[in-house]
């Protein structure tokens, strides 16, 4: 090596040694938890496997304990794991981690508008019109009831179809999801087999699969180089945009027929606030805030579900005595000959504990939806300084060995009692705790309990592939977890 190589090697040599001194000092200054050493400009990139980021968390976890620090790139954030320190946070210090922190990857389009990811007035107000204006439509009333009964009997229409047949189930429970999502955003005149609609349905399983892809995991990491960097995680502003046209051409059909006595839908409703509201100078409600809500609204209803039931039938052809034991409760409360009613949940124990152990065990939002504190706040012992993002972690909840006796292995008697009743578990946050918890839940839950129980009522799951642990297991890879693709058969009853 030459004099002049051998210098600029000693001064990069140098220059980290300066660099990891000073960052390393400063890390123990600002009492954060602990964490592995972050390098300069990566931070801890190299303890992170991209593609696999909520298996690489947990493995830090075990290493670190409930509360550790890592740096993505330059930028610390705080990880809480295990149902007791995600509890303190989200529920008994409510108010300082009620903030949303930054998604880079979704942030670049909602741009602070909306509810999902959104602080201050905007979420507050969004929400608050959101949930009310739902409710006024039906939500947890009766018609949404008849609604979900309706789309369920229409799938066990088109299941009857494929009687059978080895098929993927993925497109007709995407479909049958879909149409009651819509119908309380859109009304019923909306065309279901409209192109564009069925357009419209693939949209937010795209987003959230570039999410959840390492080209989008490390553009959440490190988002100032890869603003600059081509690739696939530049495509979901373009399908964000997409859905936004289709919002945008529902809401301009809405405004040409507007009743304002006789709302039909939730963008009606929208409009007629806005019409309310246009000498305030201060409205959160414009066209803008109108079109990222409903984005929203379709993002977190239209994959969710269908996923969660995806992994449910994965489950259930998997273990054929945990769907033979369902279907001779469903049989002995319902019957064949009517309609599964929200009412029988509560006299269908295991049922209920099965779904909720497939929430627990699919843990299809593994990370929960960035966090951040609204001041300097001490936790645990830690300082986690105020605008600092923190990832609540689901999946440790889910994992936590202190509060489910097998975590890693799908099993109901989590939430049995020994005498067969239902037993509630608070560790089972799918759809997280707090004050950013999902608005969806009451919406997802009948659904779920609906269109379960309906699909076994008539119809026994087979499969020509033997599926086993491994096949079921949640893979943990980001945002979204999505089963394995498999096949089956719906063989009448």
């Amino acid at each position: 090596m030459d004099i002049t190589g051998f210098g600029t090697l000693l001064l990069l040599l140098i220059t980290s040694i300066f660099i990891y001194m000073t960052w390393n000092k400063m890390y123990k200054k600002r009492n954060l938890p602990p964490g592995p050493t972050p390098l300069p400009l990566i931070g801890n990139l190299l303890q992170l496997k991209l593609g696999e980021m909520a298996g690489s968390l947990m493995k830090l976890w075990d290493q670190y304990g409930p509360v550790y620090t890592l740096y993505f790139g330059s930028r610390p954030v705080v990880c809480i794991c295990g149902y007791q320190a995600v509890k303190e946070a989200l529920v008994d210090h409510a108010e300082e981690f009620g903030i949303r922190g930054r998604v880079p990857t979704i942030d670049k389009f909602t741009q602070g508008y909306g509810f999902a990811f959104a602080n201050g007035e905007c979420w507050k107000e969004m929400r608050s019109f959101s949930l009310k204006t739902l409710r006024d439509f039906g939500l947890g009333k009766k018609s949404t009831e008849v609604k979900i009964q309706e789309e369920a009997q229409n799938l066990v229409m088109e299941i009857k179809k494929i009687s059978g047949l080895q098929v993927d189930p993925s497109k007709i429970i995407l479909e049958a999801v879909s149409n009651v999502v819509c119908s309380f955003i859109f009304g019923n005149s909306l065309d279901y087999k409209d192109e564009r609609f069925l357009k419209l349905r693939t949209f937010s399983e795209e987003t959230f699969y570039l999410m959840t892809s390492t080209w989008g995991q490390l553009e959440d990491v490190l988002p100032e180089l890869m603003k600059y960097i081509p690739g696939p995680h530049k495509k979901i502003y373009d399908v964000s945009e997409e859905l936004i046209g289709y919002i945008q051409d529902r809401v301009s059909l809405n405004q040409k027929s507007l009743d304002p006595d006789n709302p039909r839908d939730f963008i009606d409703c929208f409009l007629i606030k806005m019409e309310q509201e246009k000498q305030n100078p201060k409205s959160q409600f414009t066209i803008r805030n109108l079109l990222i809500t409903v984005h929203n609204l379709l993002l977190g209803g239209m994959d969710t579900v269908p996923t969660t039931l995806k992994h449910a039938l994965l489950i259930l052809v998997t273990y054929p005595e945990i769907q033979a034991k369902l279907q001779t409760e469903i049989d002995k409360v319902i019957g064949r000959d009517r309609l599964p009613l929200l009412s029988d949940r509560s006299k269908m124990p295991y049922t209920e504990a099965v779904i909720n152990e497939v929430q627990r065990f699919a843990d299809i939002g593994p990370l929960n939806i960035t966090h951040s504190v609204s001041k300097d706040t001490q936790f645990r012992g830690y300082t986690i300084p105020k605008g600092i993002d923190v990832y609540p972690l689901l999946c440790t909840v889910h994992r936590d060995p202190s509060q489910f006796s097998t975590p890693y292995k799908f099993n109901p008697n989590h939430f049995l009692d020994e005498n067969g009743g239902f037993k509630k578990n608070d560790a089972m946050m799918a759809f997280s705790a707090g004050k950013r918890k999902c608005p969806g839940e009451g919406l997802a839950l009948i659904q779920l309990f609906v269109f379960l129980t309906t699909i076994l009522q008539n119809f026994t799951l087979t499969s020509e592939t033997k599926f086993t642990d491994d096949d079921i297991a949640p893979k943990l890879t980001g945002f979204l977890n999505h089963p394995i693709s498999f096949q089956l058969s719906f063989i009448a009853r």
